[in-house]
């Protein structure tokens, strides 16, 4: 029988890398009694780590409650979040053209990380995994960062920008996971998936 998993996540991203490694899922996303956005506020003084490892975990349970009042058969459920942090200060979705600038203006020119962690609810079991990278951005103008912004990538991502995109042109170097700076990092995913029994 082919074993699947349950993904609690909107990101096409997401799920291009779970198909890239080969495994089947199924989506259990918020309805519309959901504020899934709530889940994302910053604490304050949070620290980047211990923010988006907050936040993933509160996702999961989110996600453990749907699948039992829905009613749908048992299977693993997986959850991620990704954040940047420029220092300690978190860089969430902007809320709208002028923040996203602001934050890329921000970017420009720095290094940043991108952190994603991922859990997994294997039955009883939370196994959890993070995965941290450092992105060097060089120096952008205004006109270039307007220009993107204009397209519209950069809203309801974190930082503001997508590393697939057109922004990948301003990347100088990564240290780190590409497909965790993309929101799922496949090694940490992995290992998570090999430590509940399965074959990859």
């Amino acid at each position: 029988m082919t074993r699947w998993i349950y993904l609690a996540s909107q990101s096409p991203r997401r799920r291009q890398l779970l198909d890239q490694i080969g495994v089947r899922h199924e989506l259990l996303l918020p309805g519309p009694d959901e504020d899934a956005e709530a889940l994302e506020t910053v604490r304050p003084n949070e620290a980047p780590r211990a923010y988006v490892q907050r936040v993933t975990l509160a996702k999961l349970d989110a996600a453990r409650a749907r699948l039992q009042r829905a009613g749908l058969p048992a299977a693993p459920i997986l959850c991620a979040d990704t954040t940047v942090a420029l220092g300690r200060r978190i860089l969430g979705k902007p809320a709208d053209a002028d923040e996203a600038c602001e934050m890329l203006g921000a970017l420009a020119g720095h290094e940043h990380r991108v952190l994603t962690a991922v859990a997994l609810a294997d039955g009883e079991r939370v196994l959890q995994g993070l995965s941290v990278s450092r992105v060097r951005f060089a120096p952008v103008d205004a006109a270039h960062i307007a220009a993107y912004v204009a397209t519209g990538e950069p809203m309801g991502k974190a930082g503001a920008y997508a590393i697939q995109s057109g922004a990948a042109t301003w990347v100088e170097r990564i240290a780190g996971s590409y497909s965790g700076i993309m929101g799922l990092p496949l090694f940490e995913t992995a290992r998570l998936l090999r430590d509940a029994g399965w074959s990859l």
